[in-house]
């Protein structure tokens, strides 16, 4: 049996080809006006899920990035402040030597000792160093001065709580902050006193008439020799942070160049589809208009 296929039902089909044909065309100006591939999920699903998962690492490479810089701020702080405390030692070590000549009076022996003094103060300073309000020789101590400018030496009363880190990958972990402790050494270690207990016997020797204070240049070779080692450590996790800066910005771009791959459009393909779209909408009207049949209005025009 034949279906008999009236005006009517023409006319519809043929509104709804013009009508799909009217909204690829709309979709395809809204494409070369965002430039984006993706207007919503459902255009492409499988891509919206990469999409997704390229800007998660986009988001955590970003925040490695912040880390690194962070990180490296730490890091440049501590390697200043530990570049004039081996300035400062070395200062120490010079007026320590010249301390030790038997010919000298007690006159210049007390002027040397004001020096020195003066140098502990310094190394105090340099000691309580900060980056954006944080102790960078005090761990994750809140002190307001892990070192404070008396007798006492804060390591002995303040232990460092915990190490400072910084993630600068999905497994990895960078130390930035430094041990206080261990380069300054602990107050009341006899065996191995603190700088600040060195150099104030260093001082009180001075002081003293015909006391020796040659014997204090090896404990200060050793405590300036360990300096030297913790600032190599310094140096050491410097270097691998700048690795970490251009490995990151490297996958940056490489993740940027992904997520435009699968977002973005190219401007003069987007243009070229939307002009072969305007003009299949443009022939699809001029062709309906001519193969529709007439209905008794036009003839009776």
């Amino acid at each position: 049996m034949l279906s008999r296929v009236t005006n009517q039902t023409m006319m519809a089909s043929a509104q709804r080809n013009l009508q799909a044909s009217n909204a690829e065309l709309a979709r395809l100006q809204d494409r070369a006006q965002t430039l984006k591939a993706i207007g919503r999920p459902s255009d492409d699903p499988s891509a919206t899920a990469q999409a997704l998962q390229i800007r998660a690492q986009q988001t955590a490479t970003n925040q490695y990035g912040r880390n690194i810089d962070d990180g490296a701020g730490w890091l440049s702080t501590i390697d200043t402040a530990m570049g004039n405390v081996s300035g400062i030692m070395n200062r120490v070590r010079d007026l320590t030597v010249q301390g030790s000549n038997g010919s000298l009076n007690q006159g210049g022996r007390d002027a040397l000792a004001a020096e020195i003094d003066g140098l502990r103060t310094d190394l105090l300073s340099q000691a309580n160093t900060k980056y954006l309000g944080r102790n960078v020789f005090a761990g994750n101590s809140d002190a307001a001065s892990p070192f404070p400018s008396t007798a006492a030496v804060p390591p002995a009363t303040r232990p460092v709580l915990g190490a400072v880190e910084r993630r600068i990958g999905t497994d990895t972990t960078v130390r930035v902050d430094a041990d206080g402790a261990g380069i300054f050494g602990t107050d009341g270690n006899s065996a191995d006193p603190s700088v600040f207990d060195l150099l104030k016997n260093i001082v009180d020797d001075l002081k003293s008439p015909g006391a020796d204070v040659s014997k204090h240049l090896s404990a200060l070779d050793k405590r300036m020799t360990s300096m030297i080692t913790d600032r190599t450590v310094i140096g050491t996790r410097q270097a691998q942070l700048d690795r970490a800066k251009e490995a990151n910005t490297s996958l940056q771009g490489t993740l940027e160049a992904s997520r435009a791959g699968v977002e973005d459009l190219d401007l003069g393909k987007a243009i070229l589809d939307l002009q072969l779209q305007s003009t299949s909408y443009q022939a699809a009207l001029a062709v309906t208009a001519k193969v529709l049949p007439m209905s008794l209005m036009d003839f009776l025009r």
